[in-house]
């Protein structure tokens, strides 16, 4: 009896506190408005962060109470907006795909490297000291800062650079948040040509640093005929709006770093 007592005492504070909890819950409970659950279902649910909240799930809070718009997610396909756009009541406008551009060809055969790093092995550690062990400062370091929050598997690194599948990129914006060197950008997907370059110092200098960077020739300049691509600070850069995808640029780029992808 010593010991069933404490025990039976136990067990009515514990249903009783049970029954108390479940009432409670009861009571205070908040309503959920289906509209989220629906919402969340049309996210890829990689709680990757490129909207800016937590996760999904807070996502299609904000979404569904007006706190975001129904576009909130970057990685959300056209049909998944579409869907949401109807549970929101709302028209659906084209919505552009958007992938990650790695815009650097400085792989270890390319970049000249000016010292060996034997610390921890990230990007942003290592363009502390000098702007990175690679001799051209806009190169890409190829240490996988980005491949790291990439929630879609969509990044691997060869041969000393970043190179992503567009297949599998949602266009999150995560790696080009994370990547100290800002060489990695965001284009509506399978846009063509693009310049593998982020290079703004002179020809002659480049040519000391990487064997395939801009040398601002403006030969791609001179050949569209559209206007499309102009040298600015030493780099060559393409307006998508004038642009016709016609791969002249490409083609007549001595160093092949615009490429029709």
């Amino acid at each position: 009896m010593e010991i069933l007592t404490p025990i039976l005492v136990f067990g009515v504070i514990a249903l009783i506190m049970g029954i108390v909890l479940g009432i409670a819950s009861k009571l205070f409970a908040v309503d959920k408005d289906p509209k989220i659950a629906l919402v969340a279902e049309n996210l890829p649910g990689a709680n990757c962060g490129g909207c800016g909240y937590a996760g999904c799930e807070a996502c299609a809070v904000a979404i569904v109470k007006g706190e975001a718009p129904v576009d909130a997610c970057p990685g959300c396909s056209s049909e998944a907006f579409a869907k949401i756009c109807e549970i929101m009541g709302i028209e659906a406008k084209d919505k552009v795909e958007m992938a990650a551009y790695v815009h650097c060809c400085g792989n270890s055969e390319n970049a000249v490297k000016k010292y060996h790093f034997d610390g921890t092995k990230t990007c942003s550690d290592v363009n502390v000291l000098n702007y990175g062990d690679k001799a051209c400062i806009y190169a890409c370091l190829g240490y996988g800062d980005c491949k790291a929050v990439c929630a879609f598997n969509a990044i691997t690194i060869k041969d000393g650079i970043a190179d992503i599948d567009r297949n599998k990129c949602v266009g999150c914006g995560m790696c080009e948040k994370v990547c100290p060197k800002g060489i990695i950008t965001l284009l509506p997907k399978n846009v063509s040509p693009v310049v593998k370059c982020s290079s703004k110092d002179k020809g002659v200098d480049v040519k000391d640093k990487c064997k395939v960077g801009c040398i601002a020739c403006r030969i791609c300049e001179k050949n569209c005929p559209n206007e499309a691509i102009k040298v600015v600070d030493n780099l060559a850069v393409i307006d998508y709006d004038k642009c016709t995808s016609c791969g002249i640029c490409a083609e007549k780029c001595p160093k092949k770093i615009i490429k029709s992808e």
